[in-house]
């Protein structure tokens, strides 16, 4: 998890650090509840993220009590990520 300035706070799962933000601002489609806005807000603490806080905030997800880490082939990232977003917003409603 990342916590944004205002106190929002995102799960990094949905995040791929070598994604380009011209890519990344070229689709415009957003999850449910996201927007421009909010895409750029994450964007910006990760910009500004130092490469310790970087290494903290990996490490910090082994810690996390209910959750569990994966090694999976590349390929099969964006159907995961799918099906975490599809986790999470089930559990919202």
């Amino acid at each position: 998890m990342i916590l944004l300035e205002d106190g929002e706070t995102v799960h990094n799962a949905f995040f791929d650090r070598k994604f380009k933000e011209e890519e990344r601002m070229k689709q415009n489609k957003f999850p449910p509840g996201w927007d421009e806005k909010r895409v750029r807000r994450v964007l910006a603490n990760y910009e500004h993220q130092t490469e310790e806080e970087a290494v903290a905030e990996d490490e910090s997800a082994y810690e996390q009590e209910g959750q569990s880490m994966v090694e999976i082939p590349y390929e099969l990232v964006p159907r995961v990520r799918k099906l975490v977003a599809q986790y999470h917003l089930q559990k919202v409603d």
